[in-house]
């Protein structure tokens, strides 16, 4: 019994032998065929069948050594780049050797990125954004570049945390006005402060820092009515900010370009003249947006659209025009007051002159009995938007909830989110020396134009919203990412 294991033994340990042989054999042939070799380097044949083995029985090729003879400066392959060494050289063969490379060093992912980094990592997204081509969720005619948007949008989703000083006293700071003309610096205080995703809670995370005040609470605390004396409250919030600046450390690392402030009062603006740095550097999104003041940068600041919420619990109570075009019977409409330089002019041309130009001091009440003031709006092809005191008007807002056409009449107003919008596309802009020729310009628009302005508001319409619980594109996210983009614009590129 022994002997017959011992010679099964035996055979085996010859079977695996003439294994490890053949396939010895086979990988040289292999090589010989595949890497020939000039007469002077050693046939890869003489090498040892040894040598191509290692630990467990496996085989493990090694080619041979190469002498100077077999590197050759012939001429490269097809596909081959400059850098690549022929090796072994016959008639009909070449084989290639290319040089090993590093690994290019991965980027960190972005939110990793300390906050500078991670703006100027957007930047550069963005100006490389990715061709939009019909996008569902976009009206590409109502944008200036509709691909920089969606890019910059969708980055401002993902990167950007905001943070929010919690000093100031009540009711200047921290108390948002939900109704009245004023009411979007308060809907966005209490969106921004309501906010899980922006805010961020370490100022050290942050990308921007939002100053909560009201202005028109400014106005209401500090103001001397019929003083006409603003000084008092520009000295409060210059003092504000400087508490800020000696207290935390971000206010003084960009001078206060990292910071914004949300203000639609008309006096907005002049509350910053007494802080160079507030008025000069700060992103400030304002109703009165004018250029011809020396206060509003365009392409710093924000266009702020004015917004008349009445019920505060319903804040989308008068949005939707739900007129077929041959229900729109007026050619124009506008009802107000009649004070600034604009309104006068155009109550002295087309104040009760034509009958399809419905242009009132105030809506009389013989009229308003039988169609208010927003059925007015919602039966008018377009809806006048004069400038009242200062450029910017409610009416703007109210003819896009109307889904009427608005002409803006209001010379160095920069019109709302200006930066992304085309305004061209959904508006009509008269300059105030033409108001005299404001039914023939109006009339000069065909009937296709007309269609393709209202189809343009009526896409429109979403950015001007207020949500109790916001919702993608609406007029909180919009504000905010016209603050972003806005910030992204004045970084300067790094080496």
């Amino acid at each position: 019994m022994a002997t017959l294991l011992l010679r099964r033994r035996l055979r085996l340990r010859r079977r695996r032998g003439c294994r490890r042989l053949i396939l010895a054999l086979a990988i040289v042939a292999a090589f010989t065929f595949f890497v020939p070799l000039d007469p002077s380097v050693k046939p890869a044949a003489s090498l040892s069948a040894s040598s191509f083995f290692r630990h467990s029985g496996r085989a493990s090729l090694r080619p041979p050594p190469l002498s100077n003879s077999s590197l050759h400066s012939s001429s490269p392959l097809p596909n081959s780049s400059t850098s690549d060494v022929v090796v072994g050289s016959s008639d009909d063969k070449k084989v290639v050797v290319r040089p090993l490379t590093k690994k290019k060093k991965e980027e960190r992912p972005y939110w990793l990125l300390p906050p500078d980094e991670a703006l100027m990592y957007a930047k550069r997204e963005i100006e490389n954004a990715p061709l939009v081509i019909d996008d569902p969720d976009l009206y590409a005619p109502i944008y200036r570049n509709v691909s920089v948007f969606k890019r910059s949008y969708e980055l401002m989703e993902k990167i950007l945390k905001v943070y929010i000083y919690s000093d100031g006293k009540r009711p200047i700071f921290h108390t948002p006005e939900l109704q009245g003309i004023y009411a979007s610096e308060g809907w966005f205080m209490k969106l921004m402060e309501e906010s899980k995703v922006f805010v961020a809670k370490d100022p050290r995370k942050a990308h921007l820092f939002y100053l909560p005040y009201s202005s028109r609470q400014l106005k209401e605390a500090l103001y001397v009515p019929g003083s006409h004396n603003l000084r008092p409250l520009a000295i409060y919030l210059k003092d504000y900010v400087n508490n800020l600046a000696s207290k935390y450390p971000f206010w003084n690392r960009t001078k206060g370009a990292d910071h914004f402030l949300v203000a639609c009062h008309d006096w907005g603006p002049y509350t910053t003249k007494f802080h160079d740095e507030l008025c000069k550097n700060t992103i400030k999104a304002l109703c009165n947006a004018d250029t011809s003041e020396g206060i509003f940068v365009r392409g710093q600041d924000v266009s702020l659209p004015e917004t008349t919420i009445k019920f505060p619990k319903k804040p989308l109570r008068y949005v939707g025009g739900k007129k077929h075009l041959s229900e729109r019977i007026f050619l124009a409409f506008y009802a107000g007051n009649m004070h600034g330089r604009v309104r006068p002019i155009l109550q002295k041309y087309w104040g009760d002159r034509d009958d399809d130009m419905k242009i009132y001091r105030r809506l009389p009440n013989r009229i308003s009995r039988n169609m208010s003031y927003v059925e007015h709006m919602k039966s008018s092809k377009f809806c006048i938007c004069p400038m009242g005191y200062e450029v910017n008007s409610p009416r703007i807002v109210e003819a896009i909830y109307a889904e009427c056409v608005p002409v803006i009449i209001a010379d160095n107003f920069v019109l709302p989110f200006d930066e992304v919008l085309n305004w061209s596309s959904f508006s009509v802009v008269v300059p105030e020396k033409d108001i005299p020729n404001l039914r023939d310009i109006l009339l000069g628009i065909s009937l296709r134009r007309y269609i393709s302005l209202q189809t343009g508001v009526k896409q429109l319409q979403r950015h001007f919203l207020w949500h109790a619980s916001p919702e993608k594109y609406d007029l909180f996210h919009m504000i905010l990412h016209s603050i972003w983009f806005n910030r992204l614009k004045q970084i300067q590129d790094q080496p």
